[in-house]
């Protein structure tokens, strides 16, 4: 692909500001919309079933909204069919809006010719039948989630109901004590939507377009990993996207944004805030590097003694940069820095600021320090909590 010459020149720090106001950090258009007006902005809010602080479809709101009550975030996303879960980036909440736009997935999977799961003979039909008359139903109810403990051994029921979701003829329309509660597409989609009409190249145009408005400005796979899209899938429609080539600084790759992202300049100030290991801010890892300086990787999955950072420690954004690291646990009425991790001296006050209002948020009344990855920073970070502590009950 050719890429067209650039119309625009942003400076590193202009395209991390535009970055930052795209994800919802700085103007927050849609803050008055609440969660609603989050994910819309967002276009797709990953799911996980890590919960530590709270789960991570709970911490995105949070971190743009401040302490939004955890029911009213499920309500949100849930109620009155706001909102489909599906394969976007991973696992992803996505607005109700753009379920003709995963036609293309849907078509994809239907053709797929290799599964990890076989499929039992009936099983499908079965599932279809009792979900038109008994659904909404959760796996368990449709006979069963596993025949182990195993991951991978899947009961029938399973195996065809997560066949049929990813097919579209079956929607999960809610999560019930983290279990997936599915119905079918022609009952909780609303029947303007609920159509397969718009070919591959429609559907990826929009997603394409979509994924540039969420980032703000990104490069061709900042763009391509936002939906897990294929870098050749984007080739085929950026120039047709709507979004238009610029050079940002120190990039040394080509880059595209929403025009109106680089008319506007960013303005404003954001909450200091803990985010979510998988928030879209910090998506890829590149990207992340490239924008902020910051090295982010989630270790969860890795071994303990490999772990350099903590089991899910939360990047701190304050003033528009992320300053530091904190991997947080509950103990009771207490939130446990187990371990935290600073950029200087100076970010102190900030994570402190971070630390209590979180703690706040998950009803926490004390915050206790454990380790800090500078040790003479550990006695003043925790002599800042002690006092935003105190401020808070004021």
């Amino acid at each position: 692909m050719t890429t067209p010459r650039p119309t625009t020149d942003l400076s590193a720090d202009e395209a991390r500001r535009i970055a930052l106001r795209a994800q919802g950090f700085l103007g927050a258009p849609d803050r008055k919309g609440g969660v609603r007006g989050v994910l819309r902005h967002l276009g797709a809010v990953q799911l996980d079933t890590i919960s530590v602080l709270a789960r991570s479809h709970e911490l995105i709101p949070y971190a743009r909204l401040g302490s939004v009550g955890r029911r009213t975030v499920e309500d949100a996303y849930w109620t009155e069919t706001h909102a489909f879960e599906y394969w976007s980036h991973a696992a992803c909440i996505l607005p109700v809006e753009e379920w003709p736009h995963f036609a293309f997935r849907r078509r994809a999977y239907r053709g797929r010719p290799h599964w990890n799961h076989e499929l039992p003979d009936g099983a499908y039909d079965q599932v279809i039948k009792q979900l038109r008359a008994e659904g909404p139903l959760t796996a368990t109810e449709l006979g069963g989630a596993k025949r182990t403990s195993e991951w991978w051994d899947w009961s029938g029921a399973k195996v065809a109901v997560e066949r049929a979701l990813m097919y579209g003829e079956v929607v999960c329309v809610e999560r019930r004590g983290w279990k997936r509660v599915y119905d079918l597409a022609e009952r909780a989609i609303p029947d303007a939507l609920l159509h397969d009409e718009l070919d591959d190249t429609e559907c990826l145009r929009r997603l394409v377009r979509l994924a540039g408005q969420s980032l703000g400005v990104g490069t061709r796979a900042d763009i391509a990993d936002y939906h897990r899209l294929k870098g050749e899938q984007v080739d085929a429609v950026i120039a047709d996207s709507g979004l238009v080539p610029v050079t940002v600084e120190g990039w040394g790759k080509p880059a595209w944004a929403d025009p109106a992202a680089v008319e506007t300049p960013p303005r404003g100030r954001h909450r200091t805030t803990l985010l979510s290991p998988f928030d879209s801010l910090i998506w890829e890892r590149a990207r992340t590097e490239r924008i902020f300086g910051f090295t982010h990787r989630l270790e969860a999955y890795v071994p303990k003694p490999k772990r350099v950072y903590g089991y899910f420690a939360m990047p701190v954004l304050a003033g528009g940069r992320l300053v530091g690291r904190v991997d947080p646990a509950r103990e009771g009425s207490t939130l446990v820095a187990k371990q935290v991790t600073l950029d200087s001296a100076k970010v102190v006050p900030a994570v402190a600021e971070a630390l209590v209002e979180a703690a706040s948020w998950v009803n926490c009344t004390s915050v206790r320090v454990e380790r800090v990855d500078a040790p003479e920073l550990h006695e003043p970070l925790t002599k800042e909590v002690t006092r935003a502590l105190v401020a808070a009950l004021r």
